[in-house]
């Protein structure tokens, strides 16, 4: 199983300390967060795309995932006119776009707030016109798009397994797979390891990290409520060895460097425990 860093806890940092962290505290890979002043993509597209390969090429990290912000302002494909709408898929094919030229193998999204007036009917309607549009772009462009679930306390439309599995009724694409972010599950006291026995063969990334009860909190592995030394486990038992991104996102953006690499010198502890 592979370990990558995701850097929108670096955004107050220069890009290339993600890289040189990544290089220097162990990480294999690199999730790359799609937001200014960093990896926005129509600033790459306008020519910064180059610094990126710059640092991949420097420090030999590669970008595997590129993650671009999408469920707040000014884009949330979920909410709003169709206008707006249309400006979020126009931006999310732009990002698959800048995903290829960086080598990536895999954009994610994940659907977030639909509105408080927002029917089961109209989410629905809405989520699946767009993943399917999207879908279309990442078969041309030849990159994996990777929808999340995520926690009540950020989406009332897409939180569960069985959510991801319903999508898959509506969408038959290879270019469109889920992943489980151990948070959502935790707090909504759904299982962790169910969304491997229920997506199999769509079950293709993770977000690893701890949490606690009653909060959206991504905390450093092994500070939180979430038994972690027994998910690796039970992960190696499973044969899980695909990729898991460390997502510590703005919760230490004061000290990014210092919690990235307490993040994965814990991970790599319980992988060793686990018999990884």
């Amino acid at each position: 199983m592979k370990l990558g860093m995701f850097t929108s806890g670096y955004q107050r940092n220069p890009l290339e300390h993600c890289f040189q962290d990544a290089k220097r505290f162990g990480y294999d890979f690199i999730e790359l967060w799609g937001g200014r002043p960093h990896a926005f993509a129509p600033d790459l597209k306008a020519g910064e795309i180059e610094d990126v390969k710059r640092l991949i090429d420097k420090y030999q990290m590669p970008v595997l995932g590129f993650t671009p912000e999408h469920n707040a302002y000014p884009y949330n494909f979920m909410i709003g006119s169709e206008l707006q709408r249309r400006d979020a898929v126009d931006y999310l094919k732009l990002c698959l776009d800048m995903a290829k030229e960086m080598g990536s193998d895999y954009m994610l999204v994940s659907p977030a707030h639909a509105g408080y007036l927002a029917t089961y009917e109209e989410i629905w309607s809405r989520m699946v016109d767009t993943l399917r549009e999207l879908t279309g772009h990442a078969e041309k462009a030849g990159v994996k798009l990777v929808v999340e679930t995520l926690t009540p306390y950020e989406s009332n439309a897409f939180k569960s397994a069985n959510d991801l599995i319903e999508l898959f009724k509506r969408i038959d694409s290879p270019y469109i797979v889920g992943m489980c972010d151990v948070v959502p599950p935790f707090v909504q006291h759904e299982s962790i390891m169910a969304y491997i026995d229920k997506l199999g063969e769509k079950m293709y990334h993770m977000h690893i990290i701890d949490g606690d009860q009653g909060t959206d909190s991504h905390i450093v592995p092994g500070e939180g409520s979430i038994p972690l030394p027994e998910l690796f486990k039970e992960l190696k038992d499973a044969g899980y060895e695909k990729t898991a991104t460390l997502e510590l996102v703005t919760g230490y953006i004061n000290e990014p460097r210092l919690y990235a690499r307490r993040a994965i010198d814990n991970a790599r502890a319980y992988m060793m425990k686990a018999g990884f």
